[in-house]
């Protein structure tokens, strides 16, 4: 399913600088949230991406190589790639997905530092529904209302830079975009907060489903009160994130990942 990317091979312009410290740690928190996803049952195979734009460097992004599993994942091995398509440092090639929808949504969408897609099970069933994926009758799902659009236009697997350009455009100003037919994407300043926002909207994915197989109606919460939830998680909101993910680091280096390397 996954494709590998036919990178662009014209001359560099410089290196300079990608190896600083804040570098570093974003690659580290990236490689962090691999491994979690991994561990949580949001990987698919090979096939889907994670990336970040690269501090200080608003023309080039961090992304995951082909061919590796979300639980392979190191910090080293992350590509830091620019918008035409050259691989500027580190071993390997995005997958072609991976390339034409992420350098399209950071260079058309400069809020978007961090852009998380994965075929994790509950968003993306939701994403096959008719209709619109949340019923807003869990408090969970609340933290994205009014943050979320939905794109009906599937058109296949995003081998262009047109489809990729079709999908920022479709983001437009959301925080999470469900793909129908096809799977959740997050968008977040930050590492720490796209972490956050794609865990808590696969957890609010999962109850509705199992409320929907009851087979009894779901209550949803009024609009004014959805909305006024959703504000009221905002708040701290960052550093609630960033928190969260610094959980995520101890959990794994208490269990021996080696995903800092």
């Amino acid at each position: 399913m996954a494709h590998a990317f036919e990178i662009n091979t014209a001359p560099l312009v410089s290196t300079e600088g990608l190896n600083s410290p804040e570098i570093a740690q974003a690659r580290i928190d990236l490689a962090a949230c691999f491994r979690m996803a991994a561990r949580l049952g949001m990987g698919e195979g090979i096939c889907n991406h994670f990336s970040v734009v690269v501090p200080g460097r608003g023309d080039l992004f961090l992304v995951n190589p082909y061919g590796l599993a979300f639980a392979e994942v190191t910090a080293s091995s992350l590509l830091i790639c620019d918008f035409d398509g050259r691989v500027v440092l580190g071993e390997g090639r995005p997958e072609a997905t991976a390339f034409f929808i992420h350098a399209q949504l950071h260079r058309l969408n400069p809020r978007a530092t961090a852009a998380f897609h994965t075929h994790m099970p509950n968003a993306t069933a939701l994403c096959m529904l008719e209709g619109e994926p949340f019923v807003w009758a869990g408090q969970t799902a609340l933290k994205f209302y009014e943050r979320l659009a939905v794109d009906e236009d599937y058109r296949g697997l995003a081998l262009n830079y047109a489809e990729g350009e079709r999908i920022a455009r479709a983001a437009g100003d959301a925080d999470v975009v469900m793909l129908k037919n096809h799977g959740p994407l997050v968008l977040g300043p930050s590492i720490a907060e796209a972490w956050d926002d794609l865990y808590y909207l696969e957890r609010a994915a999962e109850v509705q489903l199992k409320a929907m197989a009851s087979g009894r109606p779901l209550k949803a919460v009024i609009p004014a009160i959805a909305s006024a939830a959703c504000r009221q998680m905002l708040q701290g909101n960052a550093e609630s994130a960033h928190l969260h993910l610094e959980s995520v680091k101890r959990q794994l280096l208490r269990e021996g990942a080696d995903f800092a390397e």
